[in-house]
Order: C-alpha cells, then structure tokens, then sequence
C-alpha cells in the first residue's frame, strides 16, 4: 500500500513540474546560439607616466598644447610700456586727446553745500520768474499764438501779452513783441518809477497792437502798432489814487519822463510833435535804420 501511494505522490510531482516549465515566462535558450565563454586577458597595469606637453611645433614653432603657455617676454614688456604710458599725467585715452597739464581735479566731496542764503536767493529767482515773458522776470504776462494778418505788414510773429512792468500794472493787457516790454522795462525802472519817487502804480494804455495805417491815414504805411512794435500811454496812476494824465498834466515830471525814453525806444512821440499825439505819448521799437526819431 505505501509503494502505491508513493508512486501516486512521484507521478504527480513529475506533472507540476512539467507543468512549471511550461508556464515560465522566459524563452527556452536555443542550443545553437550557445557559444563558449572566451577567456580574456587581462593587461598587467602600467606605471603611471609622467605628462609630457605635445611636441607638434606649428608654422610658428610653437608648441600645440592645450594648456596656457607663457606670455613672450617681448609682449609683456609692450603691454608693461602702454600701462605706464596710460598713467602718465597730460593723457587722456578716453578721449583721445592730451589734457592740460597740471589740471586741478575737482574733488566733489570738498564742495561746500550751498549756504540758507544762497538757497533762498535762488528760490527768490526761481519765484520772480513765474509769470515772466522775454526773459525778464520784472515783465510779467504770457507768450501768445503767433499774429497773423490779411493786411500786408501787419502782424506779429513773436506776440507777448504784457499784464505789469517793473511792478507797475497796466490798466489793460498790451499784445506787443519783446522789443516793445523790454524797452518799456526800462524806462519804467530807470526812469518813470524814479521820477514819481517810486510810487507809480499803474500805466494807463491808449493803444498797443492794432493793425492800421499811421495816424489812421488812409493809403498811408503800416502803424508799427499793427507790427506789435509800439505801445501808447495817456495817463499815470501812482499809489495814492491820483491820476495824471498826458492830455491835462503835462508838467514838469512827464515832460523830463518823455524826454528821457528818446534812445531807449527807437521813435517818441507827443505833444507838440505832429498834431496827432497831444494826449497819449507813443513810443515804438521801429526796424528803420538810423539813431532815434523823437519829437
């Protein structure tokens, strides 16, 4: 009985073998393809050797080395003379070109820091110059549009609008170029302000730019008022009120004050001149050649 139960448990040993050999996932080796292992000898080890730089001169015999050689002795000295040239003093190579000898350096660090005064001078400027035309800051009022005209001769192509002179008003805004306010600047503060003992106030203006003949004759030539180049005044406000006008105060004062604008304006006209001017003195920036013309 125990030889049959034996040869039962060998038969089904010898199946779940077979039975795992075929289920297995890797391929049979085929016999053909099996091939000896080779022996492989192996190299006894060598010493290490010491570097040697590669010996292939090229064109210019030097050495084809991949490290770094030497500079030649001749560049280093080249390069040493341009170095001490560059820090010789009386060059410039940034620029090119030799500086003066002896220059001073400005050390910005030495440099005071401008004073309280100075600092509130220059906010004083900066604060005159608000407001101010053609470069004055006593002239006071605004650039406009150039003036253009239909009228042949008429118009202004450098057109401020003046609003106050020196600190005098001007009882109305005068459309006159540069010329005109920077004329009437100075008579104003050289000679009208001084004249009344600095208590004028204000201008009072008859005429500035309108474009019409002269006198307002018919076929006569353009007005310099229709060029922007004159400025007409009939009266003086001063600070206490009172005004003085050219037409029924022509006294002392406003004579000496009308005698002495001849020169800084290029024509002057009032009474006694020609019978057109007996109210209001006019005074142009006239472009004719020759001294002033004052009547």
């Amino acid at each position: 009985m125990r030889l049959v139960i034996a040869a039962v448990v060998l038969c089904l040993a010898g199946s779940l073998a077979a039975q795992t050999v075929e289920k297995s996932p890797r391929p049979p080796e085929n016999p053909k393809l099996l091939v000896a292992p080779v022996a492989v000898e192996t190299p006894p080890a060598e010493a290490p050797k010491a570097e040697v730089a590669a010996v292939d001169p090229g064109p210019a015999g030097l050495a084809r080395s991949i490290r770094p050689m030497a500079r030649p002795a001749v560049l280093a000295e080249r390069l040493a003379a341009l170095k001490a040239a560059s820090n010789a003093p009386g060059l410039d190579l940034s620029s090119g070109q030799a500086a003066a000898p002896n220059a001073a350096e400005v050390d910005l660090a030495a440099v005071a820091p401008p004073t309280r005064k100075e600092r509130r001078k220059k906010a004083r400027e900066a604060a005159s110059m608000e407001g101010a035309v053609c470069g004055v800051s006593a002239i006071k009022g605004e650039v406009i549009a150039p003036i253009q005209s239909k009228v042949g001769g008429c118009g202004v192509e450098e057109a401020v609008r003046v609003t106050s002179i020196s600190g005098v008003r001007l009882s109305q805004a005068a459309t006159v170029d540069c010329s005109v306010a920077t004329a009437l600047n100075t008579w104003v503060s050289d000679v009208a302000q001084p004249a009344f003992d600095g208590k004028l106030a204000e201008l009072q203006i008859a005429a500035h730019y309108i474009c019409r003949s002269r006198n307002n004759v018919k076929g006569a030539k353009i007005s310099e008022h229709g060029k922007g180049r004159a400025i007409d005044i009939s009266g003086f406000i001063l600070t206490d009120g009172r005004l003085l006008t050219v037409s029924d105060n022509y006294n002392r004062t406003l004579r000496r004050i009308y005698k002495a604008a001849c020169g800084i304006f290029k024509t002057t006209l009032g009474p006694g001149s020609d019978g057109y001017h007996e109210d209001h003195f006019h005074f142009d920036t006239s472009a004719r050649s020759g001294g002033a013309y004052c009547r």
